[in-house]
């Protein structure tokens, strides 16, 4: 508590500092500090009080946070404060527009004049353990992989079917079918109605989900909903939901809310849009463009081949002018005459080679026939045959062996008469 000791003179006004405000007299006021003390000495007596309210500013200068809270059923403000020592206590994601309630302590800063409040606590009200509740799941999610890119399924170019999933006669579903009919009017749709929020969104979304991701005709899968407030949402970040996505075969497209609502199911679903229009424009090509495309593409082709051919033809046209294919007779009979050549060359070394072989081959013929035991025959002489053994010898047939005696025409038999001396 301040404490004032102005001198105080007789016959003279009471210094202002000296008057406290409860004794202020028109001829004896009181000063604007001793005021601003009093003020300030009994604000500090009360106690901190948890306020309800609606973010409605939230300037952060130098580490702490000035901002204004407006009450939820009136305009009615207080102006508030959040020093940098107090920020790591209260959620890190708090902005203008939140719900929330805090913790406040009433501060009048003597200096200026100004009333506000400081925050020693302050968290979402009705949020406060779901969303804790929800960063802790996201985190369990995120370390088994339900959020990892690898996993996601790529959407099919122009697809046939088209499942959506969305409030029955919501905004959602005529933004999400007005915009993919506008950019391909042939565009099908297989549309199952749900409950968007409250306890019956996520069994039905579920069940709609494994309707369409069993049939055939669905080629990807479109979970729209319009924008509202984080309580509404908490259907769509609930586990059962989210594991079913994931298991989901057919591509799943998340269109939740607005660009800042971020439900869980925009984690795990294979492609995350912004609104339901951004959905339709993100599944659906434009027929408009795809046409132009292959216009495009068709001019490039005709082009391409348009110069091929003609850088084909005038190579064509260099090469039929060069003098060999102008006029080939010159170079095709000196080529003749080189192979009349050739052929004649060949014919006589092949000519010398068989009349030398056919001389060797009598020679050797002669040879033969000299040595043969045939020739021996004819000059008169025979050949004695035992037991298809040559005798040489006379001893080696006793009298009365059978003999067989080969002549040049034809063989004797005949049989030995006993030894016969050697002529001298």
């Amino acid at each position: 508590m301040t404490v004032f000791q102005a001198a105080v003179v007789p016959g003279e006004p009471p210094p202002a500092d000296s008057v406290a405000p409860r004794d202020s007299r028109p001829d004896a006021p009181t000063s604007v500090a001793r005021l601003n003390g009093t003020i300030r000495d009994f604000i500090a007596r009360w106690n901190t009080v948890w306020v309800e309210g609606e973010i409605t500013s939230w300037n952060v200068r130098a580490g702490n946070v000035f901002a204004r809270l407006k009450d939820v059923r009136s305009d009615a403000h207080i102006a508030i404060r959040v020093w940098s020592s107090v920020r790591p206590r209260i959620p890190g994601d708090l902005a203008v527009g939140d719900h929330v309630v805090a913790a406040v302590k009433a501060d009048y800063f003597v200096k200026g004049g100004d009333f506000s409040f400081i925050v020693s606590a302050m968290k979402h009200v009705g949020l406060g353990d779901q969303l804790e509740r929800l960063e802790k799941l996201r985190a369990q999610l995120r370390q088994e992989g339900l959020f990892d890119a690898a996993r996601k399924k790529p959407l099919p170019f122009l697809p046939h079917g088209i499942g959506l999933i969305t409030g029955e006669k919501s905004d959602a579903e005529k933004d999400v079918h007005r915009n993919a009919e506008l950019r391909w009017p042939q565009v099908r749709f297989r549309t199952e109605h749900v409950a968007v929020q409250g306890d019956r969104c996520v069994p039905e979304v579920v069940a709609a989900l494994q309707r369409l991701d069993a049939d055939p005709e669905v080629d990807v899968i479109i979970i729209a909903r319009g924008g509202g407030d984080p309580q509404t949402l908490l259907g769509f970040s609930d586990e059962r939901l989210i594991r079913a996505v994931a298991a989901a075969s057919t591509p799943v497209v998340s269109a939740i809310g607005h660009e800042n609502d971020h439900p869980l199911l925009d984690d795990v679903a294979d492609l995350r849009a912004s609104t339901p229009t951004d959905a339709a424009k993100r599944v659906v090509p434009d027929v408009g463009e795809q046409r132009a495309i292959v216009a495009q593409l068709r001019a490039r082709a005709t082009t391409r081949l348009t110069q091929r051919v003609a850088h084909d033809i005038a190579q064509l046209e260099q090469l039929r002018s060069r003098p060999v294919l102008l006029s080939p007779d010159p170079i095709i009979g000196e080529r003749a005459q080189e192979v009349w050549l050739l052929v004649s060359r060949g014919r006589d070394t092949v000519s010398r080679g068989l009349d030398a072989a056919q001389r060797a081959t009598a020679e050797l013929r002669a040879s033969l026939r000299a040595l043969s035991p045939a020739a021996t025959l004819a000059r008169g002489y025979a050949i004695v045959h035992r037991d298809g053994q040559i005798l040489a010898d006379a001893a080696d047939a006793p009298a009365g062996t059978a003999l067989t005696v080969t002549l040049d025409r034809g063989s004797l038999r005949a049989r030995s008469e006993g030894e016969i001396s050697e002529a001298g």
